[in-house]
């Protein structure tokens, strides 16, 4: 028998218009302390953003989820976020923000393996 996990995730949109409160899921973020997993994964589609706002800047939200993956894996170049746990990581990067790129709230689950888990969600709740 597999082990079960908790884990912790949070969807990634783009609120091109806050006010609006209208967002396109863009990607996802899974947190699993136990076999110390932290990942994300995401797509623009150029096409659907656009939809909602025309004049959507899309290298910069690009560049905000770079920045995002950068921190998410603890890279040096993620700066001081970048050199905290795990936990510590995932909690900074699901803050509440009144910015275009933005994360749902915090959902809890159960999984036995948290990588298939990440490509579900982002299948679920992103293609």
């Amino acid at each position: 028998m597999q082990p079960t996990h908790l884990f912790e995730y949070a969807v990634i949109r783009v609120v091109p218009r806050v006010e609006r409160e209208e967002f396109v899921n863009v990607g996802v973020i899974v947190y699993c302390s136990k076999p110390a997993f932290l990942q994300l994964r995401f797509e623009v589609n150029v096409q659907r953003l656009t939809s909602l706002c025309h004049g959507l800047d899309i290298p910069v939200i690009q560049a905000n989820l770079a920045a995002m993956e950068r921190i998410c894996n603890g890279e040096t170049a993620a700066g001081t976020i970048g050199k905290l746990d795990n936990a510590a990581r995932f909690r900074w990067l699901t803050a509440t923000r009144s910015t275009v790129v933005q994360c749902s709230k915090v959902h809890p689950g159960l999984c036995n393996h948290p990588a298939t888990t990440l490509e579900q969600l982002y299948n679920q709740l992103v293609l």
